[in-house]
């Protein structure tokens, strides 16, 4: 079954002067302050698109990374992944780094790396940013 998730953004202003918020719709779960500033200078307690580009890819990432493991029949006791979104005014989103730890009872480091390569190139969220450089540093804790 397909599912659809919705928020919104009501922005005031122009662009560098200006500000909005973001709103999660299907979930309700929080309005979160925009501006300018927070995306191409310091967050100041505001976020950006591109913070919620990080925590959509690194909870995705999580979420494959857990499925290809547990289909291998090596469950992760716990998962901790970062996402580093790069955005440059007036170039754009320039690449996204993951970086992710792992406890995995019964798999070595190179096992754990390619389950970890397949979940970047496979999540549902990387496949919708096939337009930028992925990269990806992996270990086990």
């Amino acid at each position: 079954m397909a599912t659809t998730r919705n928020a919104h953004t009501e922005w005031e202003g122009e662009l560098l002067k200006g500000f909005g918020e973001i709103t999660l719709d299907s979930s309700g779960v929080g309005h979160f302050p925009v501006t300018w500033a927070s995306r191409a200078e310091e967050p100041h307690g505001k976020t950006s698109p591109e913070e919620l580009i990080a925590a959509a890819h690194s909870s995705c990432f999580s979420m494959a990374l857990a499925n290809t493991l547990t289909k291998a029949g090596t469950p992760p006791t716990l998962l901790t992944t970062k996402a580093a979104v790069t955005f440059e005014p007036g170039t754009g989103i320039t690449g996204i780094h993951l970086t992710v730890q792992g406890q995995v009872p019964g798999i070595d480091e190179a096992a754990f790396k390619t389950a970890a390569e397949d979940a970047k190139v496979n999540c549902p969220v990387s496949q919708a940013l096939t337009g930028t450089t992925i990269t990806l540093t992996s270990a086990l804790s």
